[in-house]
Order: C-alpha cells, then structure tokens, then sequence
C-alpha cells in the first residue's frame, strides 16, 4: 500500500508540474498578443492578478523566457517517466521531432506585431502549442527506446575474434607468414610462425580458397631460400615446377653443394630427366619389390584400397612383385625397370611361370599360382593374371617407357653431396595412367629420404587424392627425427577418406602438427572447430515489457571458430594452428587470418620467370618421336630375348632330370 500511494502522489506532482508548463504558455499568448485581447475586450482582472504576481520573475520580460520556464518545467514531470518500450522508437524519428519542435517552439516570434491580427495570434499559438506537442513527444519517445546494442553483433564477430601471434619467430628451418588478423575492434599485423615443419602440415581448402597461392607457394620458396632438398608433386604441370626453378637460380646460394633441378615429365619427354624408380642398386630386399607392386596397382584400382588383403587384390600385387625382383636378380639387374616389368608380365603365363619358379626366392612367393595351374584351376589362374595384366596395359605408353628406362639421377635427393630439387608433373586429362608411375617414384622417395644423417629435406604434394601414396601416414609419424618435412594440399577430408580409406585418413589427419585451412564444409569444418576447441563467451539477453525492459549477462564455453565461420571464409582467409618447439613456446598456436601477399611483387616475379629449360635436344619433331619409339622397341626386344633365352634354360633342366 505504501508503494502505491507514493506512486499516486508522484503521478500528482507530474501533473500539477504539466499544468503549469502548459499556464505558462497560455499567459505567453495572453502577455505577448495583449493589445489583441484589449481590442477584442477580452482582459481578466484574476488574469492580470496572476501576471502580476509573476512580474517580479521576470519570467514575461521576453518570450524566450516564458517559453524555457515551461520548457523547465515540462522536463521536471518527465523526470522518472517510464514510457511502453518499443523497438521501433529510434534516434532518427526522436530527431525529427524535437528538431521540428524546437523550430516551430522559438522561431515563431517574427509573426507578433505591436498590433497582431487574429491571423497572428492563431499562427503565434498554433505553432507554440504544436512545437510544445512535438518537444514532449520526442521526449516520450526516449523513454521508449530499447538499448539493442547486442544486435549490432549478430554474427558474434567480436566474441569469437582473439590475440594471436604478433612475434616474427624465426629459426634456420621455420615457415613465417605475415597475417591480418581482427581483433579488439580493429585489424592487427602478426605472424603465423611453423617454428617445426618436421611434424608435417596440412593445407585444405575448397577449389578457389587460395590454399596454393597463399600457402604452398610460400612454403617452396622459403624452404629453397634455407637450404631445403626438395621434391615437389606437381599436378598442374608447371605451376609449382616453374616456381621451384626460378626461385633456385635466385637463391642457390642457400647450399653448401649447389642443389640440381630436374623434373619428370610424361607430357614432353624433351623437357624431363629419366629416372629408374626401380633401380636394382636401391632394392636391396625382395619387400622393396612388393612395395613398387603395392603402390603401383593400388594407384591403378583406387577401390582396391579399401580392399587391401583381398585374394584377388593381392595376387596382381605377389605377381608383379615376383616379376620386379626377378628382373632384379637376373644378370645383375640389368633390364630392373618398371618398363621391361610390364613387358615381361604381357608374355604367356606357360612360360613365365616356369622362368620365375626356377629361382628359389621366388618358388615360394609364386606357390598360390603354380597350384592353380597344376590343379588345373584355369579360371582361377586366368583371373588372378588379367587382374595384374588389364590394369597395367593401360601404361603401356611409348613416353611412359622413355622416362622410366634411363638413368639420369638417382631418387636420394637429399644426400648432402648431391642435393636435388625434383618436381614431378602429372596431367589432369590423364591423371589415371601417369599417377601409377608417379606413385611410384613417391614411395621410393620416401623409403630413401628417410634415413640419418641425410640433408634437410622437404615433400610437397598438392592435390594429395590424385594419387596414391603408400606409406605416408609412417612418413608423417617417423619422418621428424630425419629431418623430413610434409606438406600435403588437398581439398576436404573426405576425399581422403574416399581415396585412402577411412583408417589411413584419420592417421594422417590426426598426426600432422599444423594445419591450414580455407574455405571447407561439412564434417570438415566440424572437424576443424572441434580441433580448435572451445572458449568463454560472453552472452547477452534482453527482456522488454510493457512499461520496462531488463538486460542479462552470462558466460558460457563455445566454438572458438564455429564451423559455419570455417564453410564460409573469403578467399586467402585461413584458420589454423601450429606447433612450436621446447625452446620456442607459441602460446596463441591457433589464427584465424589473413594471409598478406604481396600480389605486385609476386607478379613481377612471375613476368620475370624463366620456362624450365629443354633437356634432351633430339633435334626435332620427328627425330623425338623416332628416338622414343625405338626405345620402346627396344624394351620389348630384350623381353622377347630374355623371355626366350630363360625358358630355354629350364626346357633344358627339365630335359636333364627326365
């Protein structure tokens, strides 16, 4: 009862405060218009008493003066006045109002006259009253408005902006790329510091997203710039070859023992080295055999990754590699190439399997195929063999031949003596016959970069899902301690679940220290801000009733980089996080930024930009074409001849037992 009569006494207040506002401005047309009011015979003796009383104020001296004593008194009985809240009562519409008010409440004074006219005095008073109705409306209005400053966040910008890294951290073997980052209301400068690219990175990113150009550009030229021994899988020929050679004519002063380029390249053989991935002086074991046949028709039947174990998956797999190493063993090694292995597999399974059990190494390795063939279980036999044969004739190519039968370099690039920078370039319209042999050149690569003692050394594939590469997630897990640094470019997890299977994908995804990432979606994205992890954010919420409106704030955990923030990132944004060392402590290792290129230079550098020499002079057109044909020729010539020769052999041992 108590709150309520005060209530009421204070409603009366605010009343008798407004009465007297509004007297006030009826004395004011009284005074100032009073000639009026006399010719018209329409004086008050109480008026004038009132007046009177007033006189002493000074308050009618001017009309200013009366006019900002109603005014005073007008914002007394607003004091405290709650009005409906509203969410449509805006600044703008106050404005205008008390703009429109204020003009027509003190400007309308050029209309009085010593003598008005009742013309005068209806536009003096009407525009007083009316300029009063809009002040006091206006004032109404800014009892109603409603504080939405929680609104003007609606994509929580700032909760899930942060600090992050601003030191350029540097070391002999460090990746450093200058950022834009937002935060604390404005665009800060830092830095996103690899300090240890040892333990492998990622980059993903949707086609366009600028994982190439932002990132995997900047990690080939600054690991030339420090010395880096490096082998680069180029699947846009020759995007990133190009780069690695002109970045290494500048800065082949990097290295102790000035690193050699070479390239291989399907598409003009006069513009790629050769090179025996199979070379017999680095297989020293029969299992160095099955890996070249495991990665070759694993990247010829992408599906048969899934399958691994299978009877029919590893028969083609045993076969081939029984092939390799026989080629291997046979007069040291001398027709060892992948060429002469595809030849030697397309004779008849009636005289390669005698020539290929004589040897006792691979008696046994052969044992599943020789008890088809003796137990006359030819259908089997005929399966297991098209399995290897239908996948491996579609790399019978005369160019494919070329590059895979010479000897121009061997595969140990990072050997301190002989460093080599080797890119390897596939064609997207033919991704499906260079990839197998290219898949090929990767695992021998990483058996032998993986070693003591060896240079610095870093592996760049972009485009990872083009091919297979078998044994990357060891290579990632033991390539550290060796100086071996992994780069992988691809699109989306998925796709590397599509094509290496969802165990293999998980190891390489779990295992890899840094990690970039532009535009992706999906359970990428889900991915990705679960890896990120959480933070406290603040949260606001506001509550309005009729007469009054009440604000809330909480803290809660949330994304730090949400996964709808990840789908829809500007090109060259990245979010991430990096790894550091014990004696190079990152504390922000996670960024959501910017990468800064600096577009005019690299765009100076590229008009400057040298094409990757020609290698082999034939001397033309025709005299290539004539050069690798007779190559060709040749590799199948020396199967014919070896094929002949063996079987003869054995015909003559089984004559001697008989």
């Amino acid at each position: 009862m108590g709150q309520e009569d005060d209530l009421r006494g204070m409603g009366k207040v605010i009343d008798l405060l407004r009465a007297v506002s509004i007297l006030l401005l009826v004395l004011n047309v009284y005074v100032f218009c009073f000639e009026w009011f006399a010719n018209q015979g329409i004086t008050n003796v109480i008026v004038s008493k009132i007046l009177w009383g007033f006189s002493g104020t000074g308050l009618f001296n001017d009309t200013l003066y009366t006019k900002l004593g109603s005014l005073f008194l007008l914002a007394g009985s607003c004091l405290g006045v709650r009005g409906t809240k509203s969410e449509t009562a805006s600044w703008k519409q106050i404005s205008m109002a008390l703009g429109i008010g204020v003009f027509l409440f003190f400007f309308n004074d050029i209309v009085l006259l010593p003598e008005p006219t009742t013309a005068h005095l209806i536009i003096y008073a009407g525009t007083m009253f009316v300029g009063y109705a809009a002040i006091f409306t206006g004032v109404i209005w800014i009892s109603r408005l409603v504080n939405l400053n929680l609104m003007k966040d609606v994509f929580n910008v700032e909760n899930e902006s942060f600090q992050q890294e601003t030191r350029l951290m540097e070391n002999e073997y460090s990746i450093n790329l200058p950022i834009k980052y937002y935060y604390n209301k404005k665009e800060n400068d830092g830095w996103i510091n690899v300090v240890n690219p040892f333990r492998a990175s990622i980059v993903l990113g949707t086609p366009g997203s600028g994982k190439t150009y932002a990132v995997i550009n900047s990690y080939i030229k600054q690991q030339i710039e420090k010395g880096f021994a490096l082998y680069c899988y180029d699947y846009k020929f020759p995007d990133l070859s190009e780069i690695a050679y002109n970045h290494l004519l500048t800065h082949a002063d990097a290295y102790k023992v000035k690193p050699k380029f070479y390239v291989i390249n399907f598409d003009d053989p006069s513009r790629s080295h050769r090179c025996n991935p199979i070379n017999p002086a680095f297989m020293t074991d029969i299992s160095d055999a099955y890996e070249s046949a495991y990665t070759i028709m694993l990247n010829l039947n992408k599906t048969w990754i899934q399958k691994q174990g299978d009877f029919f998956v590893e028969s083609p797999i045993i076969l081939l590699a029984a092939i390799i190493w026989y080629l291997r063993i046979y007069d040291g090694g001398k027709y060892c190439t992948f060429p002469h292995a595809i030849e030697f597999l397309n004779k008849r399974y009636e005289e390669i399997f005698p020539i290929l059990t004589s040897y006792s190494e691979l008696e046994n390795y052969l044992s599943p195929f020789m008890d088809a063939w003796l137990g006359n279980a030819q259908d089997q036999l005929q399966g297991q063999i098209a399995s290897a044969k239908i996948p491996l004739s579609r790399m019978i190519s005369p160019q494919l031949y070329w590059v895979m039968t010479g000897d121009d370099f061997t595969l140990d690039i990072n050997n301190p003596n002989e460093p080599k920078i080797l890119c390897v370039g596939n064609n997207p319209d033919r991704q499906n016959i260079y990839s197998a042999a290219l898949g090929l050149y990767n695992s021998r690569i990483v058996k032998m970069i993986n070693k003591k003692g060896q240079l610095k050394s870093s592996v760049i594939i972009d485009e990872l899902p083009t091919i297979y590469f078998r044994g990357l997630d060891n290579l990632i897990a033991t390539a550290r301690s060796n100086k071996v640094a992994v780069l992988l470019g691809f699109q989306d997890f998925s796709q590397l679940v599509r094509d290496y299977g969802d165990k293999e994908a998980k190891v390489v995804m779990s295992t890899v220290g840094n990690i970039f990432s532009g535009q992706v979606v999906g359970e990428t994205a889900k991915n990705l801000s679960e890896r990120f992890g959480k933070v406290l954010q603040k949260r606001q919420s506001l509550s309005i009733s009729r007469q009054d409106k009440s604000t809330s704030i909480s803290t809660q955990m949330d994304s730090l980089i949400p996964a709808s923030k990840i789908a829809n990132l500007t090109q060259g944004t990245f979010v991430g996080s990096v790894s550091d060392n014990f004696d190079e402590r990152i504390e922000q290792k996670i960024f959501h930024a910017k990468i800064v290129i600096d577009n005019e230079k690299v765009s100076r550098e590229a008009a400057n930009y040298v094409k990757i020499p020609t290698i082999i002079e034939f001397g033309g057109e025709e005299a290539m074409k004539q050069a690798i044909e007779n190559n060709y020729k040749r590799v199948k010539q020396e199967i014919a001849e070896l094929v002949a020769v063996e079987f003869s052999r054995v015909e003559a041992i089984k004559s001697k037992r008989v």
